[in-house]
């Protein structure tokens, strides 16, 4: 009886394998695991004796494969498949797209097998799905970190790359609000202490700091709607529904050429071949660069700010042309 846990852990990393590829030599096989070669074939006869079809492949060397079963056999993970699987689920229970029941019984049939010490895990993961579910990877023990520190309601305190690719010179501090997905990507909705206000970050730039720092009272989020601020955010509208940065400018583009482009701005034709745009944006320089996709020459109207952004730009563009 001594020997059955390590047997069944060795059964969990011979099913690992023959997951991850197609074809597996049985000697190569038997080298992975550190075992003997019938070791491996006596292996192979349990598991298909639980109902995995497994198939022995010819050549030189002889092999095995996993095929397809007419039945579903038990399923066994290791703790990171677990853990995927269970985020994965709790996301699809919010997905909109017809199977959350089915999904729910699915998360509490996986979290009722699982060992203590991940059900713990995995209960705290909080998952808002505001928009498509995230194709961008990020690692579980990330998403854990920061589900963690959002159900402790403990500060969170880590490593942030910045959209340039450069890593930020000291660690972000900031109260965790939101684990969030939004256009297939994961985002933390938090509280940043250093910046005193509300932020979202990529959580594939975040790596996390232990230990995580004191407790707080969580805050009211604006607008009291998670998914209702992260949109907003997004689509660059403030809490009222409008844009904070709003600005003026003439374009020599005829008004038919702009307006298919402008989804919530005013265009008005002030000629066959020049039009006034009025339109905004979450920040003055999203909003310059937004107006500067038109390729035509553009008078800025206002305000000021406006006029300073396309300032701002134009030294970064006159910099990047010269290297």
């Amino acid at each position: 009886m001594t020997d059955m846990p390590k047997t069944s852990a060795r059964l969990l990393s011979l099913l690992s394998l023959l997951q991850a590829r197609r074809d597996w030599p049985g000697a190569l096989l038997a080298e992975r695991l550190e075992v003997s070669p019938r070791t491996v074939r006596r292996d192979v006869d349990r598991l298909r004796e639980l109902g995995y079809p497994i198939v022995t492949t010819k050549g030189p060397d002889g092999g095995y494969r996993l095929g397809a079963g007419t039945r579903l056999p038990p399923l066994l993970f290791d703790d990171e498949q677990a853990v995927a699987l269970s985020v994965a689920l709790r996301i699809a229970t919010t997905a909109g797209a017809g199977i959350e029941e089915a999904a729910a019984r699915a998360l509490n049939t996986v979290r009722q097998v699982m060992p203590a010490r991940l059900r713990h895990r995995v209960d705290t993961v909080r998952v808002t799905a505001v928009e498509r579910a995230p194709t961008a990877q990020v690692g579980s023990g990330v998403l854990l970190a920061i589900s963690d520190a959002v159900h402790a309601r403990e500060v969170l305190r880590f490593d942030y790359v910045s959209a340039t690719g450069d890593p930020t010179a000291a660690p972000r501090r900031a109260e965790p609000h939101h684990l969030v997905t939004w256009g297939g990507r994961w985002y933390l909705v938090a509280w940043d202490l250093d910046r005193a206000d509300w932020r979202t970050f990529r959580a594939d730039r975040i790596t996390p700091r232990t230990p995580t720092g004191p407790r707080f009272a969580p805050r009211e989020l604006p607008g009291g709607d998670v998914a209702a601020f992260v949109a907003a955010r997004f689509s660059g509208t403030d809490d009222s529904g409008g844009r904070p940065c709003r600005g003026e400018v003439v374009l020599d583009l005829p008004a038919a050429e702009v307006a298919p482009f402008v989804h919530d701005g005013v265009v008005e034709e002030l000629g066959p071949d020049r039009c006034r745009l009025v339109t905004g944006s979450w920040s003055w320089h999203a909003l310059a660069s937004a107006i500067s996709r038109f390729d035509a020459d553009v008078e800025v109207v206002g305000p000021a700010e406006l006029r300073d952004a396309f300032a701002r730009l134009a030294r970064r563009c006159a910099a990047a042309a010269g290297n």
